[in-house]
């Protein structure tokens, strides 16, 4: 199996994106989303994204690597009865199932930027793009003090070294990594700019409780505490992580987790 299929399938993502509802559709409502516009949304999760877009009335694809992230997005399409948005499997370094110059708008939020080869996922991107559309991709900052961040770079102190050649995904919220990759499939640095929004994660539990659902359904966190707990320091893993999230928490209470993250935003017209 694809080793990145393996890992999204691994938890449930779900889980978490229950905490990223609010901020996904808040994000969607800046992006200029009107009703008929042919949206791509690759690495969609469950539809944190998608959905939102659909409600505006775009004809709304979700692509994601993981099945049953798709079964999940279906589900929730179909509960809310928005036959304007589907899902399929797909691989974001090669969306053969997709023709050229088909959508007016692709996004990809916290999604493509984990795919293993950057430069294949950015030519795809403009691929499938209209000449006068735009990209939009939402992608995780290396080394910003939030929570995401941190919580990638505490969990990777506890995880084997990554395989020779291995791309770290964090590089995408490198704004001269996303110019050289968007260059390499035509893009010219001039229609390539780049914003530092706020993510919340809101969920209604404590953030210990929230660094468990991290802990059992997360497929990258997943990961560290196995090979954490065969080094006798899960504990320790499960502490630094506590510590994080219970520091980060806004919401103003005990019971509850409001833990903003800073991502950047890069928008790429496509001419």
């Amino acid at each position: 199996m694809n080793p990145n299929k393996a890992l999204w399938e691994k938890g449930d993502f779900t889980k978490l994106a229950e905490s990223m509802r609010e901020s996904g559709a808040a994000l969607v409502s800046k992006l200029g989303i009107a009703n008929g516009m042919k949206v791509l949304d690759l690495g969609c999760g469950d539809g944190t994204t998608a959905i939102p877009s659909a409600r505006l009335g775009a004809d709304v694809l979700g692509v994601d690597i993981a099945s049953n992230l798709v079964a999940a997005g279906q589900q929730r399409a179909a509960a809310e009865n928005l036959p304007n948005c589907t899902f399929q499997e797909g691989d974001a370094i090669d969306l053969k199932d997709l023709q050229d110059e088909t959508f007016d708008l692709s996004v990809s939020i916290f999604g493509a930027m984990f795919a293993p080869k950057p430069m294949e996922v950015a030519s795809e991107l403009v691929r499938v793009t209209k000449p006068g559309g735009r990209i939009v991709m939402g992608n995780w900052i290396p080394g910003d003090p939030t929570l995401v961040a941190q919580i990638l770079k505490i969990s990777s102190a506890y995880t084997p070294p990554p395989p020779e050649g291995f791309i770290s995904p964090m590089l995408w919220g490198v704004d001269s990594h996303v110019i050289e990759r968007f260059g390499n499939a035509g893009i010219p640095k001039e229609d390539i700019s780049f914003e530092k929004e706020t993510f919340n994660f809101a969920l209604n539990c404590t953030p210990a409780e929230f660094v468990d659902r991290f802990r059992k359904f997360y497929g990258p966190t997943m990961n560290a505490f196995e090979a954490a707990e065969k080094d006798g320091k899960a504990e320790a893993l499960q502490q630094e992580l506590e510590t994080l999230f219970e520091s980060q928490n806004k919401s103003g209470k005990d019971s509850a987790t409001l833990i903003p993250a800073t991502f950047l935003k890069v928008t790429v017209l496509r001419r």
